[in-house]
């Protein structure tokens, strides 16, 4: 009897896919009511312009004519949104019950290839101007702190009374507070006093919602509103890159006045973020099956011929049924959540998306609005609370990428897809097709703009002619 045929992943080669790049600000109780036509466009102008430096940067190319690496991109474009005021993360970060802001951020990859830790998260940060430059420097640094050595890269440690011990990251995941700011200033990362942080309309957000609890703490909380858009959420960012290997990047401010010391889902694993490569037999999400079918030929015996004769051709061969190939496919995916972190970590809602993907052999996509679609398992995690406090609101973005593979190891299909699906009023994300046009969404793709925002239909400029021609793109 033959060997059952082994399965491995691909390994990662150039040029296998296109870059792509999903990201979005925010998500939660954003409907018209809570976002005026003006602030509207802010976002709108806001996210274009960071998924157009995004795609730019993204298809730029080094000294050596390498494109960057999806951490790379994923980092870049998370970086514009932490330096952007209008999104809850980095400047514009929303403020604790006691008027701190404490900053949170992730990073993880699919394939491990030179980062074997894959996933890190980094909490409590008050001082660190970018946080998701910590989270990809600890990735970045990963292989000497699980092999124990000291780095080359980073400044030695200062030891006086007020410090902590801190040689490196170690094997640690999730590295919190103090910890971790030491090691932002051993990575020669910026440190700012907390009043960098600060915007006037984050104040404000945070001190109204707190006189309403006080006014009525039997119908509100500081942490949610129905009458406006209190932020719940992150910003965030998914990207592929030519080798297939794909990116997800998460920093926020946390919940509008959280408990000071809170975290949160973002720097998590699998609860606001994921990321994984595997393989599995056949194509259980696509159609490359199908496809692939071969009809082995049936020979008729000396005795049947004379009784057929009239009935079959010359040669007497006939193919009556069809065999499917053995195939064996290569999945990635990576999503980014966005909305009431707490659901997410009640949930693990990332990691079960991709559980689903992977262990229910469906596509990523269908795992999406499982998770955070309508009617999903953030959604029914919230109980009879649902609509009233703002847990289990929220949408997750993504991207999964697939290669087939027939039993010759040729490869006969492959395929991306950006994901992204929410339960709630609205999310705030952006995108780019595969013909390299720029989308920008707040509401359900199947709905209707209400009357004064303009259009959420797809941003028609081919923004690589644009960059060809050097032209100046306004939105």
């Amino acid at each position: 009897m033959a060997s059952k045929m082994e399965y491995k992943p691909i390994p990662p080669s150039p040029h296998r896919f296109r870059p792509r790049v999903i990201i979005h600000g925010g998500a939660g109780n954003i409907t018209p009511e809570t976002l005026p036509p003006d602030l509207y466009s802010q976002y709108r102008e806001s996210l274009l312009t960071i998924i157009t430096k995004t795609h730019d940067y993204m298809f730029s190319h080094d000294d050596n004519h390498y494109q960057p690496s999806s951490l790379s991109t994923a980092t870049y474009a998370v970086t514009l949104l932490e330096d952007n005021p209008l999104f809850n993360a980095g400047h514009g970060a929303v403020f604790t019950r006691d008027g701190y802001n404490e900053l949170e951020a992730s990073i993880m990859v699919s394939h491990p290839g030179s980062y074997p830790k894959r996933g890190v998260g980094v909490a409590g940060l008050r001082h660190v101007r970018n946080p998701i430059l910590l989270a990809k420097a600890i990735l970045e640094h990963g292989q000497d702190d699980l092999l124990g050595k000291p780095s080359q890269h980073t400044a030695p440690p200062v030891q006086n009374q007020n410090m902590l011990d801190v040689p490196s990251a170690q094997g640690h995941t999730l590295i919190h507070g103090l910890a971790a700011e030491q090691l932002a200033k051993q990575y020669g990362l910026d440190l700012v006093p907390q009043s960098y942080f600060y915007t006037q309309k984050r104040w404000e957000e945070h001190t109204r919602a707190l006189d309403r609890e006080k006014n009525n703490p039997e119908k509100n909380l500081a942490t949610y509103s129905t009458e406006e858009y209190l932020p719940q959420g992150t910003v965030g960012a998914v990207t592929v890159d030519a080798q297939g290997i794909i990116t997800v990047a998460t920093s926020t401010g946390g919940l509008t006045n959280k408990l000071t010391g809170r975290i949160g889902d973002t720097p998590s694993v699998g609860a606001g973020f994921w990321a994984e490569e595997w393989a599995e037999e056949g194509d259980p999400s696509g159609y490359a099956e199908l496809r692939c079918q071969r009809g082995p030929a049936v020979v008729i015996s000396d005795a049947l011929k004379g009784l057929m004769a009239d009935c079959l051709p010359t040669p007497f061969k006939y193919t009556p049924v069809y065999q499917t190939l053995k195939l064996m496919t290569t999945r990635s995916m990576a999503v980014s959540g966005t909305g009431n972190g707490d659901s997410f970590l009640r949930t693990a809602a990332a990691r079960t998306v991709g559980a689903m993907a992977r262990f229910g052999r469906i596509s990523t996509k269908e795992a999406v609005a499982r998770v955070a679609g309508p009617g999903g398992e953030l959604e029914k995690s919230a109980g009879d609370r649902w609509g009233l406090t703002g847990e289990g609101a929220g949408g997750i973005i993504g991207i999964e990428a697939v290669e087939v593979q027939d039993e010759k190891g040729e490869l006969i299909d492959m395929r991306c897809e950006i994901l992204q699906d929410f339960n709630c009023g609205g999310m705030f994300r952006a995108w780019i097709d595969s013909r390299s046009h720029a989308h920008f969404r707040v509401w359900h793709q199947d709905g209707s703009t209400p009357v004064g925002y303009g259009s959420e239909d797809i941003f028609g400029i081919d923004l690589r002619k644009a960059a060809t021609k050097g032209e100046a793109i306004s939105f």
